[in-house]
């Protein structure tokens, strides 16, 4: 038996390749669409991932956005599903995390799920209901920078409950260290009690492959990527996925490339640091000049550059930058005029023979991926946990593209991912 299996639903597109690269690492094809499909289920995969733009969207247009795609999933066969969100568990006292979870668990009639953000590969822990960046807690990292969702708490629990209505609760490592059966009964425990949504700790892999094995049968499991990445094979060995599933596709693709940033976490300015430092051509964006002067100035340097020499355009700014340029103009129109302007350098580069485009950030992606009028993606190669090359069609022509969550990858990850794509 195969079909399609699991159905996942991630808050933004960067999420939405993370998640679809970790069922990747199963060799079994991994089908990507943009945005809610506006046609019926077809060409579907055993894992269909559905990436939304909807972080941090008002809550009722997230929650009207998630259900679609919910429907269209289910329309597809999916017979369990996943709701993604970012490891940091981005959000506000609002949602969007929480209320979308409880709409899910609505249209799917269960009355409890899971919430374990957790992803060890990338130092994103979960203890006593605490997470951790690395070695800072949450509310220490610099997460509490962010400019959309500044996180000022580290404690899953009090920021997940002013956002549902149902129970909170946690259940500890020292359960989970006891395996997949203590958790299925604590579980049901707090479910009699009623408890519907549960933060799990998770500190290791070996926790996420417990979580998993205890919850696969879940109608609805919520999380980070990295609690779904045991998943094909405990579905392999539950006759669930059939061993001659259709396999992930390789493209070979032109080496002209593009490289577009406008993340400004900690680990994307140090990137773009770094790549600059390769001595790769490079130009930064500035929301004051983008007002005054407008695009066309980035756009006419983009004509004048060879594109077998992966150019760079950036944002990427310090914190201290960033809340300036908001100041001035506003944070929703400074987040709008760079992802627009990344967006235009993006088919620029296109149309100019760009046949990789490597973006950092999640909003960004996003925009560039509508821009480039992408519907559907295949998952290639992985080139850092959670950040897969990707393959699609864009105004009729194939490219590869590879959509970075901005705290991902090693410093290096510009230049890895163009070897990684090389040696596929």
């Amino acid at each position: 038996m195969s079909g399609t299996i699991l159905g996942c639903i991630a808050d933004d597109f960067t999420g939405a390749t993370d998640i679809a690269g970790l069922l990747a690492r199963s060799g079994v094809r991994v089908s990507l669409r943009i945005g809610v499909p506006d046609t019926p289920p077809n060409d579907t995969s055993a894992f269909e991932v559905i990436a939304l733009k909807s972080r941090t969207a008002p809550v009722q247009e997230a929650i009207d956005e998630t259900r679609a795609a919910l429907a269209w999933l289910r329309d597809a066969g999916a017979r369990r599903f996943f709701w993604k969100y970012c490891s940091t568990f981005d959000s506000t006292a609002e949602g969007n995390i929480g209320p979308v979870a409880e709409a899910l668990m609505d249209d799917l009639g269960t009355d409890q799920t899971i919430y374990c953000p957790a992803f060890p590969e990338n130092g994103r822990s979960i203890f006593m209901g605490n997470l951790f960046v690395g070695h800072q807690l949450l509310a220490e990292s610099p997460m509490k920078d962010h400019p959309l969702t500044p996180m000022r708490d580290s404690n899953l629990m009090r920021l997940l409950a002013p956002q549902v209505q149902g129970q909170v609760d946690l259940i500890d490592r020292l359960t989970v260290a006891q395996g997949a059966q203590a958790l299925q009964d604590a579980l049901a425990q707090i479910r009699a009690e009623g408890t519907a949504h549960v933060v799990v700790d998770a500190v290791a892999n070996s926790d996420l492959v417990t979580i998993a094995t205890a919850c696969r049968d879940m109608p609805l499991m919520t999380g980070g990527s990295a609690v779904a990445m045991p998943l094909p094979a405990l579905y392999l060995a539950d006759g669930l996925l059939s061993e001659d599933a259709p396999k992930q596709p390789h493209h070979t693709l032109p080496d002209a490339t593009i490289v577009l940033s406008g993340s400004c976490s900690a680990m994307t300015n140090a990137q773009v640091a770094a790549y600059i430092a390769t001595g790769a051509p490079s130009y930064q964006l500035d929301p004051l000049t983008l007002v005054e002067s407008g695009k066309q100035e980035v756009l006419d340097w983009l004509d004048g550059q060879d594109m077998t020499q992966a150019p760079l355009v950036y944002a990427t700014a310090d914190p201290a930058s960033v809340k300036a340029a908001q100041v001035r103009i506003g944070v929703a129109e400074v987040g709008a005029l760079i992802e627009n302007t990344l967006a235009d350098c993006a088919t620029a580069a296109r149309d100019a023979g760009a046949r990789r485009i490597i973006v950092a950030g999640g909003e960004t992606s996003g925009a560039v991926t509508k821009a480039l009028g992408v519907a559907q993606l295949d998952i290639g190669s992985e080139i850092a946990p959670g950040v897969p090359w990707t393959y699609c069609i864009s105004d009729g022509t194939q490219i590869a593209l590879a959509l970075k969550s901005g705290n991902f990858g090693r410093e290096d990850f510009f230049t890895d991912a163009l070897s990684k794509l090389d040696n596929a």
